[in-house]
């Protein structure tokens, strides 16, 4: 009996699972699918997440804090280094560094510790003469950079200033003292035009390089900006110990400050001093303010003298806080007293630019050198729509029949109408029947030779700034202004006027090439550089040789348009020429020449804006300059005594 219940028994616990079980039969099954896999997922990686996100905080707070801990205990200052010193060729310096403090205010400091606000800003006003008004100004334009530029209030204190900062520095902290050196200039505006100056840094500066700090100096213009990274010192770092306190415990010297390298220039600094005054008298003269003066070695490619007028006292910018009035008057001036015009000015050579058409002209076979072309003072040119309305296009005297070398020693525009655009078919409003029907070099030659001389272009010359002219083509009219090239146009062009613009810089250095027989130098200052060619017009020689006959005219004869330079004691080829400028307003004189003319050691350019009698004005000039230059460096025994004063 036993044995048959626990046999029953097993079979009623099978009975009673299939009963459990069979209410289910009825219900359909439904598959979980990945979805709630994904959710999981996502859940257990955004948790990792946080978690590794929390961890890399720790540790990066770690380390700030460490860093901090480290920078209480020792703290890292830099001495500010000199900056290298500026010479001229034969040695003089064109620079000083002078020890000053200077003073700051620290605008974090001042924002982090408001209970000093109120005395701070009494102090800087009572030392410094700044108001509260002007101080709080500086100080919201300084929230800009998150209050990080320290605001300069003087870079040269005086003894009382400096008493007085030192007395007050410990209750406000936000007014800083540094040790530094002020950049002077002992013969400031003389030699500014070349020099330039240095500035504190901007935050463009602060951006473009990483290793200057908000209290450095970097040069602004000039020698000084070009040079920059050459001239600029290594500051040196001390490293002062500190308690938990904040208590110096010792100051350790890690490095010495090291003065910049020192720069050499080519400019010879008495014909830099003279061609200044000399140019500057010259426009007293004349009631006039703007003009300009460029001297090289036709030989190399030296730059001699750089003088732009009217020129500034670099020496402002070296105390800029005490400056304001000074500096506001320099960048205000209609006058443009820092604008660089030899580098980057754009003018109309003028007849300046024939000596060029001359070497084209002969060159592509327009005329032989010896060819004359007659000039009643004008050329008549008709009218293809009208033949009652011929086009007049004056000369600027009466020239009579000129070849190559008579019309560059007169300047002859009529000659240059008629070689570089061409002259009408046989019509009795010629001048001379003879001239009738020359096919002129044309524009698009024209434009092909300007190149090769440079023109157009920059020449390479290490100062900042500088421009690249403008050679104007046919495309451009028409795209730019919607109208042809007329003949007109071209006729404007081959007399240097018109659209044709050209820097002080390409217009000596092609004069140059003249001069020495066809090598294009570019121009330098820097007397540690290698002469580099521009451009080699050699093979042009023949033609550049009737070019200098023709320029040697120009002060030989009594025609000539620099006939007053012709008594000098040695011989000196010219071109003189007049720009017409401000729809004809006004008239700029220029001067180009270079001396001795069989061994050129010198090339010359002087230019007067609003002159009053066109390049006549600009040949006295010239000749002053030529001559010192000559008795001072040219003559036997000459140079003895010279100096880099103003005469």
């Amino acid at each position: 009996m036993p044995r048959r219940a626990r046999k029953y028994d097993n079979l009623a616990f099978e009975d009673s699972i299939s009963d459990d079980w069979g209410h289910d039969l009825t219900m359909v099954e439904v598959p979980l699918g990945n979805k709630p896999l994904w959710i999981l997922g996502v859940v257990v990686a955004a948790v990792s997440l946080v978690i590794i996100g929390r961890v890399i905080f720790l540790n990066a707070s770690n380390r700030y804090y460490a860093a901090r801990a480290a920078a209480n205990v020792a703290q890292s200052n830099e001495t500010p280094a000199p900056r290298g010193i500026i010479y001229d060729r034969e040695g003089a310096p064109l620079v000083a560094n002078q020890a000053v403090f200077a003073a700051y205010f620290d605008p974090h400091a001042f924002i982090a510790n408001q209970a000093a606000q109120s005395g701070t800003v009494q102090a800087v006003q009572s030392i410094f003469g700044v108001s509260s008004d002007t101080l709080w100004s500086m100080i919201h334009e300084s929230e800009n950079q998150d209050f990080a530029t320290p605001i300069v209030l003087s870079d040269n204190l005086t003894q009382n200033q400096l008493v007085n900062v030192q007395a007050v520095n410990i209750n406000f902290p936000a007014i800083k003292l540094r040790s530094d050196f002020k950049r002077t200039y002992p013969n400031g505006p003389i030699f500014s035009s070349v020099v330039g100056y240095i500035g504190h840094v901007t935050q463009t500066d602060l951006q473009n390089n990483q290793n200057l700090t908000a209290q450095d100096f970097v040069g602004k213009a000039g020698v000084e900006k070009e040079y920059d990274s050459t001239l600029e010192g290594v500051p040196g770092v001390n490293v002062q110990f500190k308690n938990a306190q904040g208590q110096v415990l010792r100051t350790e010297q890690q490095s010495n400050a090291e003065i910049g390298q020192s720069v050499t220039l080519t400019i010879d600094g008495g014909l830099q001093s003279v061609l200044y005054a000399r140019l500057a008298s010259g426009l007293r003269s004349l009631g006039r303010h703007v003009g300009l003066g460029l001297a090289i070695d036709p030989q190399n490619g030296q730059v001699l003298a750089l003088v732009n007028l009217p020129g500034y006292d670099n020496n402002v910018f070296s105390n800029a806080a005490s400056n304001t009035l000074a500096i506001k008057g320099l960048l205000t001036s209609s006058d443009r007293p820092l604008f660089d015009r030899v580098v980057s000015g754009n003018y109309n050579p003028g007849s300046t630019i024939k000596p060029l058409d001359g070497v084209a002209i002969i060159k592509d076979g327009i005329v032989d050198p010896s060819r004359q072309i007659f000039s009643n003072g004008f050329l008549m040119v008709p009218n293809p729509y009208n033949s009652s309305t011929p086009t007049k296009y004056a000369d600027w005297r009466y020239q009579g029949n000129v070849n190559l070398a008579s019309a560059l020693a007169q300047s002859s525009d009529v000659y240059f109408y008629v070689t570089v655009g061409g002259s009408p078919v046989s019509t009795p409003m010629l001048n001379d029947p003879s001239d009738y029907g020359i096919t002129g070099l044309g524009i698009t030659a024209l434009n092909a030779w300007w190149q090769k001389f440079g023109l157009g272009k920059e020449t390479g010359i290490d100062l900042p700034g500088e421009a690249d002219g403008f050679l104007p083509t046919p495309q451009w009219k028409q795209e730019k202004l919607g109208t042809p090239w007329l003949l007109g146009d071209t006729y404007n062009v081959a007399i240097g006027q018109g659209d044709l613009l050209v820097t002080p810089l390409q217009l000596l250095s092609y004069i140059g090439a003249i001069a020495n027989g066809g090598t294009l130098y570019r121009p330098y200052v820097n007397a540690s550089s290698t002469p580099a060619v521009n451009g080699d017009l050699t093979a042009l020689l023949p033609e550049i040789r009737d070019v200098q006959e023709g320029m040697a005219l120009g002060v030989t004869s009594p025609l000539g348009t620099a006939y007053t330079l012709h008594d000098l004691p040695f011989s000196i080829c010219a071109k003189t020429g007049s720009a017409q400028v401000h729809d004809n307003s006004q008239e700029n004189a220029l001067f180009v020449g270079y001396a001795p003319c069989n061994n050129p050691r010198i090339a010359l350019l002087i230019l007067i804006e609003n002159s009053k009698q066109g390049s006549l004005n600009a040949v006295p000039i010239a000749r002053d300059v030529l001559n010192w230059y000559y008795q001072n460096r040219l003559a036997p025994n000459a140079g003895l005594g010279a100096t880099t004063t103003t005469p």
